[in-house]
């Protein structure tokens, strides 16, 4: 069988004045060298965009972070432009796939900008600014540092025990790389907290009435996802029920090729 395709929103991004649907190179290269699956870049539309047809040609949704922010809008909040950049187009490409994927059990990673899109998806809010927050501590990217150096992994989370989560990376402290200026406030009724942070930040979520592998995490398992073990894992788990989503999809083809063969030299025969 030959590699199945995992879906990826892309973003709205302006370069050289002209517009550009864009993914980042680091998800790219994890779905391809570590999940072991191909990618497909959605381009991002505030219309025109069918879900249905395109999760039909994929076996995989993952929902990537990403510069701006869920529109405060599809939240019920009042709409600051400091709490922007915004991407129209983005949120009306990635949310409703989402929701289908999930009423279909097709797989689905959600990172950063993912996660929150995941939450208000099924019905929760989002926080904004929240290094602002009384007790929380500043989860913003380190400005004025090589990239590499902004995208350390240096933060503790606590896995919880029992949870999805801890199936592939175990449970307890571990060291990620969480890099946001808005979090989840509001947990979706349909949505476990996985992992939080020391100030309390959900950090990684799981679908709970998913049909199969359905996991938001806060941090960027996707930079270091070649040599950083807990993101290998991850995104190895991910290419796994990708595989078994496209295997099980495949089945029931394959079974109506073989009685129509079977028919065939029948008729044939006779």
């Amino acid at each position: 069988m030959s590699k199945p395709f995992v879906a990826v929103p892309a973003d709205i991004r302006e370069f050289d004045s002209t517009t550009w649907h864009a993914v980042q190179t680091q998800y790219i290269r994890a779905i391809h060298k570590v999940s072991g699956v191909m990618a497909m870049i959605v381009p991002a539309l505030e219309t025109g965009n069918d879900p249905d047809a395109l999760l039909d040609r994929v076996d995989g949704l993952l929902v990537s972070g990403s510069a701006t922010n869920v529109h405060p809008a599809l939240y019920g909040a009042e709409v600051r432009e400091s709490d922007g950049p915004f991407d129209p187009a983005r949120d009306a490409t990635s949310l409703p796939l989402i929701r289908r994927a999930l009423e279909r059990g097709i797989p689905l990673l959600a990172i950063c900008r993912g996660i929150q899109e995941l939450n208000v998806a099924l019905g929760g809010t989002l926080a904004t600014e929240i290094q602002d927050m009384p007790g929380m501590w500043d989860h913003r990217k380190p400005d004025g540092v090589p990239r590499e150096a902004a995208y350390a992994i240096r933060q503790d989370v606590h896995i919880k025990e029992g949870s999805c989560i801890a199936r592939y990376i175990g449970t307890g402290s571990v060291q990620v790389n969480s890099l946001h200026r808005q979090a989840i406030s509001k947990t979706a009724p349909r949505l476990q907290v996985e992992a939080i942070a020391e100030d309390g930040t959900v950090e990684a979520v799981s679908v709970i009435d998913a049909k199969g592998f359905a996991i938001g995490v806060q941090w960027h398992p996707e930079y270091w996802a070649e040599t950083d073990q807990p993101s290998r894992k991850l995104f190895e788990a991910f290419g796994d029920a990708v595989r078994a989503y496209a295997a099980e999809k495949a089945a029931p083809a394959q079974s109506a090729v073989r009685r129509a063969m079977s028919a065939s030299a029948g008729s044939m025969a006779s």
